[in-house]
C-alpha cells in the first residue's frame, strides 16, 4: 500500500487550479483535477500492519481548523532541470503546526524522519524536458495567481495506485480538526 497524508481541496478550488493548465508548456504533464491536493507528508509503500499503526497515530492528533490561501506559482528543479510546476500556499503557522504534529506522529509509528523541508504547495504539472522559455513565460503570466481562502476542517490519509496516465488516489481516512 502506497500512502501519503494531505489536505483534500474543495472542488471549486481544484477547478480553478485545473483551469491554469492544459496548454502552453510542451513537456508538461498536468495533474488531473481530481488528484489536486496539498501533501503534508509522503509515506510511501507500507504493509497492512504498519498502515494500521499510521492510522492509529494520526487518529490521536488534535488540532484546530484553519484557513488556507493558495498564491503564486513556481517550479522545483533537480539536477538543474525543472521537474514540477506548483502553486504555493501563503505562510500559515496553523498549517506548519499541523504538519509538524503529523511528522511527529508518523515517527512514533515507526517511520523515518522526512529529509526534505516542508514547502506547502499543490503540484500542477510534472515537467519532462519542458521548454524553459515557455515555462518561464507561463510562470511569469500566472505568478500573481491568488485563490480565495478556504476553510480546512480535516486532513486525509490517501492511498495511491500508479497508473499509465496518472496515479489514482483514494481517500482512506479523514481526520477532523476542531
Amino acid at each position: 500500500m502506497r500512502l501519503f497524508v494531505a489536505l483534500d481541496l474543495p472542488w471549486d478550488l481544484r477547478e480553478r487550479l485545473a483551469a491554469l493548465g492544459g496548454r502552453g508548456i510542451p513537456g508538461a504533464r498536468w495533474v488531473p483535477e481530481e488528484n489536486l491536493h496539498l501533501t503534508l507528508r509522503f509515506i510511501g509503500e507500507v504493509q497492512a500492519p504498519q498502515a494500521e499503526e499510521i492510522d492509529l497515530a494520526l487518529a490521536t492528533l488534535r488540532g484546530r481548523g484553519f484557513t488556507l490561501t493558495l498564491a503564486g506559482l513556481g517550479t522545483f528543479a533537480k539536477g538543474g532541470r525543472d521537474t514540477q510546476l506548483w502553486v504555493g500556499a501563503e505562510r500559515n503557522t496553523a498549517l506548519e503546526h499541523l504538519q509538524g504534529k503529523i511528522e511527529t506522529a508518523l515517527q512514533r509509528a515507526g517511520l523515518p524522519p522526512e529529509r526534505r523541508r516542508f514547502q506547502p504547495h499543490v503540484t500542477l504539472a510534472r515537467l519532462d524536458n519542458a521548454v524553459p522559455t515557455r515555462l518561464a513565460q507561463f510562470v511569469q503570466a500566472h505568478n500573481l495567481f491568488r485563490a480565495a481562502p478556504v476553510a480546512i476542517a480535516h486532513f486525509t490519509l490517501f492511498s495511491s495506485r500508479l497508473g499509465k496516465e496518472a496515479s489514482a488516489y483514494t481517500a482512506e481516512v479523514e481526520y477532523p480538526l476542531g
